[in-house]
């Protein structure tokens, strides 16, 4: 998929705030070595640099895209192109950051996430933090406007079950191989301006995949039906701003 940093980015501060959340809660002071996985266009590396400024900080991404936007914005940090399916660090890592980036990966969780602890360093953080708000309109009205559309053969195969598990699922899976585990969910609910705010928020991620399967007309056409059923499930307030409820799950493994 190739990703657009400037729509993903247009709620840039939406995006950002449960990586914040997360990095507050990580005890690590003076971590000599920190991977950003998905780092995307490099806005969370950033502010892990300025939390370790002395530590060697890699942001990694699969999309060219992102890492062109991160390198402008950032050229004095390490940027490397790779495949989450397939990397493997050179050496143990000190913390090991994830911010909404594992639901997209296609290796299932019980294989990924123990390999990707396996990969921190003795007394290292394994840090986690995924999107969980698929069964809510902002998702299934995507999944309805396929199911109902001429595209539907085409596209009905990349409906994928929730990607994101429970909060159980990823106790019994990491509890056993965690010195210390801690797990949460959180609900925010963002306040979000325009005409199709929701769609906007969702065309930067889960849409984009279902767009780029379709040529004119359409991907208009799919795209068109989407606003209407989401705008539905979303209305504006007195003010005429949105709110958009959107749960999150966090993962700290300690090693």
């Amino acid at each position: 998929m190739t990703w657009d940093p400037g729509q993903y980015l247009k709620f840039g501060g939406h995006r950002l705030r449960p990586a914040l959340d997360l990095l507050s809660r990580i005890p690590f002071e003076h971590p000599s070595t920190v991977i950003d996985l998905g780092c995307g266009a490099g806005n969370v590396t950033a502010v892990l640099k300025a939390r370790w400024p002395e530590a060697h900080l890699i942001g990694l991404d699969n999309s060219p895209q992102m890492l062109v936007q991160a390198r402008l914005e950032n050229p004095d940090i390490e940027w490397r192109e790779a495949d989450l399916l397939d990397w493997r660090p050179d050496t143990p890592v000190d913390v090991l950051f994830s911010n909404a980036v594992l639901h997209w990966i296609d290796e299932a969780h019980e294989t990924l996430l123990p390999r990707l602890l396996a990969g921190v360093a003795e007394d290292g953080v394994l840090a986690i933090q995924m999107p969980r708000n698929f069964g809510e309109p902002s998702h299934t009205s995507l999944y309805d406007a396929v199911r109902a559309g001429p595209w539907c053969e085409r596209l009905a195969p990349m409906i994928r079950d929730e990607p994101t598990k429970s909060a159980q699922f990823y106790y019994d899976l990491l509890r056993p191989l965690s010195r210390s585990l801690d797990i949460w969910e959180t609900q925010y609910v963002q306040v979000i301006e325009g005409e199709h705010p929701v769609a906007d928020f969702v065309k930067g991620s889960w849409l984009k995949p279902f767009l780029d399967a379709l040529n004119e007309p359409e991907r208009s056409a799919l795209e068109d039906d989407y606003r209407k059923r989401v705008k539905a499930a979303y209305q504006p307030g007195s003010d005429g701003r949105t709110l958009f409820p959107f749960r999150r799950l966090f993962i700290l493994a300690e090693r």
